[in-house]
């Protein structure tokens, strides 16, 4: 018996063959399966490669990326030991980590003498306590971006240890936000300390006993806390001292805090740069002796004279004599004197200011004599100079008119105007709310309100020895000023952001 496909039938016919009529029947029902197949496939490629003109091939993907930090599963002895006296901590985590500057970023409250010996392998951190502990006291160790994940880089968060030498834990809180009083903006570097030690001398002699930091919105967090009453301060600290040298950005807060079992409000803290010392002067000063000749520079720009400000020199050191007499302004090619000028010398010694009602457009000269002025190693200029400039034009200017709606007239508002970090100009707000500028350079400017506490026309730093002053406060005004030439006025209203 045999069988075979014809006009799409299957056709078995009796032979003389020993073999079973089964066996011819599957066998011819699977040829005819593979050759459907095939045709099927063939057909798949044929439409694939006619659609795209080639066939990639796309290696399997990695998965998602692990964005996930490391966390703790297991710590000995345990979280919120009592009565602790071990020398060895040893932290499991759920996954490989490894340390992330570890000295400058573990956090042990209160401050230790010794810092702690951290290691690490594999999953586990392992801390050998150095200092003696101090009886009844609650130790917190905050490992928060002290440890990171060894794949991605993922730091620890809310990585803290709390043990007692103690039969209980304190639990007291404060909370507060740091900002910086020139921008009103955060400092994500500084950190925050108290000071059990109330002497106003303890922050720079000695290390605080509680230390935190901030986070990008200035917000800080103290936890655990034992009763008492501190000192609060707030400092940039690169050295790792956790101890104000007198130069580093600074806050402090004006009153004694008192830490209870009901916590305190949150504490607002205004820090900034301090002024230079005394000292800092002396040595620039130093480097300018130096120079064998006097020097100094002009408030010109491009050799233009603004109409609206007084001519200024400034000197690099303080002079030790000045005579106006060698001094002389004239105007023209024709050297035609000016009549009604001031000249005045201010109480650094350092800038000589000349005040006139300038004409606009026009060439002025300044005559200077060899013997004008001499600083304190006698060095004057080295021969008799003449400061040739020319006055702007009223087309140079643009007019500006700010109404500000709801500025407090109570804190000495002074709108400030700014390029970078710059400040330009300054002008007191009125009781009408309205600034009005006649004549203003083109341009595009900040704008920031000063609340001048002394009334000087410029932001002031703070002074917590002595006379203990907070620093003055600006404010940062979202728009900018758009200042158009020959006389296009701008005029717009602005709200105090809240």
């Amino acid at each position: 018996m045999y069988a075979a496909v014809a006009n799409g039938k299957l056709k078995i016919e009796r032979t003389q063959s020993s073999c079973p009529k089964t066996f011819y029947v599957c066998f011819n029902m699977r040829i005819k399966n593979i050759l459907v197949l095939v045709l099927i496939l063939a057909s798949g490629l044929a439409f694939m490669f006619s659609e795209t003109g080639c066939a990639s091939i796309v290696p399997p993907s990695g998965g998602p990326r692990d964005s996930l930090p490391p966390i703790i599963v297991s710590v000995t002895p345990e979280n919120e030991t009592l009565n602790f006296n071990a020398r060895e901590i040893k932290i499991e985590f759920d996954e490989y980590v490894e340390l992330n500057d570890i000295y400058k970023n573990l956090i042990v409250s209160p401050f230790p003498k010794r810092m702690p010996e951290v290691s690490r392998k594999l999953r586990t951190v392992t801390v050998k306590i150095k200092d003696t502990l101090q009886p009844n006291t609650t130790y917190v160790y905050n490992f928060a971006n002290a440890i990171k994940d060894l794949n991605e880089g993922n730091k620890g968060k809310d990585l803290l240890y709390v043990v007692s030498t103690g039969t209980y834990i304190d639990s007291m809180q404060l909370s507060g936000v740091v900002k910086m009083a020139a921008t009103g903006k955060a400092d994500s570097t500084l950190s925050v300390m108290l000071y059990s030690n109330l002497d106003d001398s303890a922050v720079v002699k000695e290390r605080p006993r509680y230390v935190t930091t901030v986070d990008s919105s200035g917000i800080f967090f103290f936890r655990y806390l034992a009763p008492g009453q501190y000192r609060l301060f707030a400092t940039k600290d690169e050295s790792g001292s956790y101890m104000y040298n007198e130069e580093q950005i600074f806050a402090f807060a004006d009153s004694i805090i008192t830490i209870a079992p009901v916590p305190p409000a949150p504490v607002r803290l205004w820090a900034y740069q301090p002024e230079k010392k005394k000292e800092e002067e002396e040595r620039e000063t130093e480097i300018n002796e130096k120079e064998k000749r006097l020097k100094y520079t002009t408030s010109l720009e491009s050799k233009k004279q603004d109409l609206l400000k007084a001519f200024t020199i400034k000197f690099d050191n303080p002079l030790k004599t000045f005579d106006t007499t060698k001094m002389s302004l004239t105007m023209d090619t024709v050297f035609r004197p000016v009549k009604d000028y001031k000249i005045t010398l201010d109480s650094t010694a350092r800038v000589v200011t000349i005040n006139v009602p300038w004409l606009e457009d026009t060439t002025y000269n300044l005559i200077l004599e060899k013997e004008f002025a001499s600083d304190s190693i006698n060095r004057q200029i080295v021969r008799n100079d003449t400061i040739q400039f020319k006055t702007k034009s009223r087309d140079d200017y643009g007019q500006v008119k700010i109404t500000f709606v709801d500025v407090d007239l109570d804190r000495n508002p002074v709108l400030l105007i700014a390029q970078g970090s710059s400040v330009l100009n300054a002008f007191p707000i009125p009781a009408s709310r309205i600034v009005q500028l006649q004549l203003y350079p083109p341009g595009d400017y900040d704008m920031k309100i000063l609340y001048d506490t002394n009334k000087n026309l410029k932001w002031d730093a703070g002074q917590f020895f002595g006379e203990r002053r907070q620093p003055e406060l600006i404010e940062q005004i979202d728009r900018k000023l758009n200042v158009k030439p020959r006389q296009w006025e701008t005029d717009f209203e602005i709200r105090k952001s809240k």
